[in-house]
């Protein structure tokens, strides 16, 4: 079993102002997205034994402050975090129906797309990391010269014992064709260690009948480690050329499904960056994800967050 080296933690991404539903016409603000969502749910986990971090570009604004002020107060680096003038963060507005989501998004002009427009500040950015997690979002939002200097910099950072994490977290709006989407992420693979998929977003693209065939497309594409999501399924999951299933526990309570896959995310990472093996780090994934989703939003409540080990 591959181990991680001595290092930080960081994830890349967006991350913007998020409007989730309490109750019924009124809304709380807070900041959420998806590779956020991972490495927030982890600070949390894994307290100060660690140090995590989050790398991205915001504004130079009243609520791009708060964002950075709301970090590290959660015991997060902030040192990864870049403002950038005539830029904002993104902005998204969840509704609830019963327990499904439908989102709405205003980030046309989020200073988060610019994140890889510097290859010397990325560079930097992933010079002492561990680990560094990213997902199809973080490349949906670049420009195709940034996906290239992206990719370089994880290639360089993997030569030094960086090891990546990457969710495809698929959101087809976001991309400009079925082409494009479907080449870049089967070209990040490439630099992948650890693969967080979900079964229904690969079904939908890539024709998989299970999720065995999932994960037998991505050994072949040369990815390690493997864990597929399938909603309320079992978990199917290969490590060390061993082959997990994990049923999903159920879960009574339900009030938000978003950010399930971001906190199995999370709690699977965490496990596995303090020494626990994949069928463990699965059963720390599912633990959390079962609790972001009996509350709203996307980040569980500080005071919910479950003891995983």
């Amino acid at each position: 079993m591959q181990s991680f080296k001595p290092g930080e933690i960081v994830s890349v991404g967006e991350a913007m102002i998020e409007m989730a539903v309490t109750h019924e016409g009124l809304y709380r603000r807070g900041f959420a997205g998806d590779t956020f969502n991972t490495i927030w749910h982890m600070a949390q986990v894994l307290g100060n034994q660690f140090d995590l971090g989050f790398v991205t570009k915001v504004g130079v604004d009243s609520l791009s402050d708060a964002f950075i002020e709301e970090l590290d107060k959660d015991g997060l680096m902030t040192k990864g975090v870049c403002q950038v003038s005539e830029r904002t963060m993104g902005l998204y507005m969840i509704e609830i129906d019963g327990v499904e989501r439908h989102f709405h998004y205003w980030r046309n002009q989020s200073a988060a797309k610019l994140l890889a427009d510097d290859e010397i500040w990325l560079r930097k950015a992933f010079g002492e990391a561990s680990l560094v997690h990213l997902s199809g979002i973080t490349l949906a939002i670049l420009s195709e010269d940034a996906r290239l200097r992206l990719f370089n910099t994880l290639k360089l950072a993997r030569t030094n014992g960086t090891r990546v994490s990457f969710d495809p977290n698929i959101r087809p709006r976001l991309w400009a064709s079925r082409d494009e989407l479907c080449s870049t992420l089967q070209g990040f693979l490439s630099v992948t260690d650890i693969a967080l998929p979900s079964f229904k977003d690969e079904a939908d693209y890539w024709g998989d009948r299970s999720p065995e065939d999932t994960l037998n497309r991505f050994l072949r594409e040369g990815v390690d480690e493997i864990v597929v999501k399938n909603g309320s399924k079992p978990i199917v999951a290969m490590a060390d050329g061993k082959m997990i299933v994990k049923t999903t526990p159920n879960v009574s309570g339900i009030r938000d499904t978003s950010g399930a896959g971001d906190a199995f995310n999370a709690g699977y990472l965490a496990s596995r960056i303090m020494g626990h093996n994949p069928e463990k780090s699965v059963v720390s994934g599912q633990k959390l994800a079962g609790e972001v989703i009996c509350n709203f939003g996307a980040r569980t409540p500080k005071d919910r967050i479950p003891s995983l080990f």
